[in-house]
């Protein structure tokens, strides 16, 4: 069984070490070790969670499956991309599961919450950065529907940068139904 609930400010720490459990296997190798320290110091505590769970534009969601979590999603509407000629859409800056539940389709699951959450909240798509040596969420992105419109920097440091794609679904275009 899987169930999808809104993170609240109690859910911080939980957070805060599934986005390092999560992140670590796809990025920990894409930029040196000290930069990717300082990546996971700036956004993973849990200093950053408990502003960015009482901000209101931030949206996280937990995915459990058998009441175990799994992983998680952030969502931002209303946050336009030079890429993107639509205004009214959201970036999802992250959608993590544990390497254990991958296969399970949970991450489906969770896209699908997602975009079924944008259109309910009169959003025209849905975009996000991906690294470009991330093969497996490209793939992902692409079987959900999601098309490369361009691509940008991603900052790691102030050191550092990753090429990512954008890439962008279109609800008009697509739908998961």
């Amino acid at each position: 069984m899987t169930s999808i609930k809104k993170a609240t400010i109690n859910d911080v720490n939980l957070l805060a070490s599934l986005s390092v459990e999560a992140f670590l296997p796809a990025h920990g190798h894409s930029s040196p070790e000290k930069d990717i320290k300082t990546y996971i110091e700036a956004n993973f505590s849990v200093h950053n969670f408990k502003k960015e769970i009482a901000n209101p534009a931030f949206k996280y969601y937990l995915i459990y499956h058998h009441n175990k979590i799994a992983g998680f999603s952030k969502i931002i509407f209303n946050t336009p991309s030079i890429h993107i000629t639509e205004n009214t859409i959201t970036k999802m800056e992250r959608l993590y599961l544990l390497e254990e539940f991958y296969g399970l389709h949970l991450g489906t699951q969770l896209m699908n919450f997602n975009s079924e959450l944008t259109k309910k909240n009169n959003q025209q798509g849905i975009w996000i950065e991906v690294w470009i040596e991330n093969y497996r969420a490209i793939k992902f992105y692409k079987k959900m529907g999601f098309m490369i419109v361009g691509e940008a920097n991603f900052r790691v440091s102030e050191t550092h940068s990753n090429p990512n794609y954008i890439m962008y679904l279109d609800h008009e275009t697509y739908s998961n139904e």
